[in-house]
């Protein structure tokens, strides 16, 4: 079986943003999570039978505790932010495997969950849907790799080495040098992607990098002072790691089985109702009836 792990934030975002302003129907308040049920079926249309889905019931996480700037729902329009509970309620009244995030993120559920499903001796291959970065850190050889639906790219171990040039274990220290706009941390001045990828290529982490530029075994332009600066900012280098680092302990999956699809609850038919969902209910019906056939 493949196991299917799909970050349902990003998905949200995904199909509200995907329409521009201009297209939308200000009447039309559900339309994001709309989106979403028919790209989740979408899954178990094409064979799918093991599902989880991670959101961020609370946008605000532990780590905002830890770095002020990092990313919040401040400046989220207020027709987004209201759908998060809805697609939680509407996915599991589809029958779906739900993580509501609230003291962790949902890219700490994925990791967890990946984590449990590629130690499953059954499971061939888990695919974390979603483009984020952050996800590489757990992808593992052709075992556990990251998936970007819309771009249609699949990214294993190999892939992740060509497009960060480090190994997925070294992401989070790539990240903390480099910084991530989207998570709201700025990383270390003057540390490119370039130089971030040549270090870590060599020494995996940061902590493990000499603190003299002269004894680096990389050839990296202005080493003396990419040094310098991890030297006198390394604890905030370590923090901004923190943040990046995923929680794969998190307790969100136990068994594989929590996670196989059997169709539709009673609860579909008035969701699909409030969220416009036409047809949602005889397309569900249909794939779960495929699936038990198989």
């Amino acid at each position: 079986m493949k196991v299917h792990l799909v970050d349902g934030t990003y998905e949200i975002f995904r199909h509200h943003f995907g329409v521009p302003p201009e297209g939308r129907d200000p009447e039309d308040t559900k339309a994001a999570t709309r989106g979403v049920l028919f790209s989740v079926l979408q899954l178990f249309e094409d064979g799918a039978t093991h599902v989880g889905v991670a959101t961020d019931h609370v946008i605000e996480s532990f780590r905002n505790e830890l770095w002020p700037g990092y990313k919040s729902s401040a400046g989220m329009p207020p027709e987004l932010l209201a759908q998060f509970g809805l697609l939680e309620d509407a996915l599991t009244a589809m029958g779906v495997k739900v993580w509501p995030m609230v003291e962790l993120e949902a890219d700490d559920a994925l990791a967890a969950a990946a984590k449990t499903a590629a130690a499953d001796k059954n499971v061939e291959q888990v695919q974390i849907m979603t483009p984020d970065k952050d996800l590489a850190q757990c992808v593992q050889g052709e075992r556990v790799v990251q998936v970007d639906r819309r771009r249609q790219i699949t990214t294993d171990e190999s892939g992740v080495h060509a497009k960060y040039g480090v190994a997925p274990e070294s992401i989070p220290d790539w990240l903390a040098l480099v910084g991530d706009s989207a998570d709201g941390f700025p990383g270390l001045k003057g540390w490119g992607k370039t130089g971030a990828s040549a270090v870590l290529a060599k020494y995996l982490h940061i902590e493990d990098v000499p603190e003299l530029g002269f004894r680096w075994d990389v050839n990296v332009r202005g080493k003396d002072k990419l040094a310098a600066t991890l030297a006198e900012q390394r604890d905030l280098a370590l923090l901004f790691k923190d943040l990046a680092t995923l929680r794969a302990d998190a307790p969100v999956l136990h068994d594989v089985d929590e996670l196989r699809w059997a169709g539709p609850t009673g609860a579909i038919k008035s969701i699909a109702k409030d969220v416009r969902a036409w047809r949602l209910v005889e397309k569900a019906e249909a794939a779960a009836a495929n699936l038990a056939e198989r």
